[in-house]
């Protein structure tokens, strides 16, 4: 398979899920390597560099995309196989951000307290060890962590005729901040909108599950992804919310506020699933996944908060989502030059 490969200009970043016309069209079973900005759209480069000063919010979480998928209509599943991500600068970024962030007042949780301090964080990349610096400010430890690449934004156009902040996770997707966004994955969304209209970016250099101070190690990413589209009418057609698989993996991913209506969203698409993989009736699929289930935090920040109920292929019978999909694009993406 070829590759092709999209960069955008910063005048073609989009910021919204829904709204924003394609940047240009794709057929099913198209390889994709996209670059994409950071968080902060480069704008934190320093140490000194503060978000007060530098970030514009009006510019945060750029998207590369949209991309109208070729035969795309609402009630089909948009497949995304993530092939590689790659950092594509020698540093990230990391802040916390006045009034933003799971351990601190915002407008939502509203308190008397002042605003933590803004304060700014640069992880330097160490291609050959493949690790990111941890620096802290106020002390000498340094820290070399892994680099274990995701996307914190994945999402399609929303139902509705709906617009929404590439900020915000939802049914579409979105900025769900989930590490489980990695290679080697296949995230399956319903496509809302003729063309499906994905969009992708928010690369992260590593992500500790929940996001908690509201930001990763932010970096500029090449991400290759494989595109491919199932068929299926609009009734009972793709699925209400994201799902992730991987090689262990069975995965979805529910959005909300509060916290534990995002696990409940979550719980319930699993059990649904695991009704259609392995025949099961619903209280079966409860009761089964009530002893295997894991439900890593995804974020608990954003405007909605995410979190994944999983589960491992090892512990149930083997079985295959969308056709065995999945293995497909594997084997597919073994083919890329």
């Amino acid at each position: 398979m070829d590759v092709i490969e999209v960069t955008p200009t910063p005048q073609q970043y989009a910021f919204t899920f829904g709204g924003v016309a394609p940047l240009t069209r794709v057929p099913p079973g198209t390889a994709l390597r996209l670059w994409s900005d950071d968080a902060f759209s480069g704008a934190l480069r320093s140490a000194t560099d503060l978000s007060a000063e530098k970030v514009n919010l009006n510019a945060v979480n750029p998207q590369t995309g949209p991309f109208f998928v070729e035969g795309a209509e609402p009630g089909d599943t948009l497949a995304l196989h993530f092939v590689a991500m790659e950092p594509a600068r020698d540093w990230g970024a990391s802040a916390t951000i006045p009034f933003f962030g799971g351990l601190t007042s915002t407008d939502r949780t509203a308190t008397l307290q002042a605003a933590l301090p803004d304060t700014t964080w640069i992880y330097e990349l160490d291609r050959a060890r493949n690790t990111v610096t941890f620096a802290a400010r106020h002390g000498d430890l340094r820290i070399d962590l892994p680099v274990e690449p995701m996307l914190g934004t994945v999402g399609v156009a929303p139902a509705g005729r709906e617009v929404r902040s590439s900020l915000v996770p939802d049914a579409f997707g979105g900025n769900m901040d989930t590490p489980m966004m990695r290679p080697g994955a296949t995230c399956y969304l319903r496509v809302n909108v003729e063309g499906a209209l994905f969009s992708l970016g928010d690369g992260h250099y590593r992500q500790g599950e929940g996001e908690a101070c509201g930001t990763a190690v932010e970096g500029a990413m090449t991400t290759t992804v494989i595109v491919e589209l199932v068929k299926g009418g609009a009734s009972g057609g793709g699925p209400a919310w994201p799902r992730i698989e991987d090689d262990t993996h069975w995965m979805t991913v529910g959005s909300s506020r509060p916290l534990e209506d995002a696990w409940r969203i979550a719980q319930t698409q699993l059990v649904s699933w695991f009704q259609d993989l392995f025949g099961l009736d619903a209280m079966d699929s409860y009761q089964l996944l009530s002893q295997i289930t894991e439900a890593p935090l995804a974020n608990v920040v954003d405007v909605n908060y995410s979190a994944v109920v999983k589960a491992r292929k090892s512990l149930v019978p083997a079985a295959a989502a969308y056709g065995g999909l999945h293995a497909d694009l594997r084997a597919r993406a073994a083919t890329l030059r």
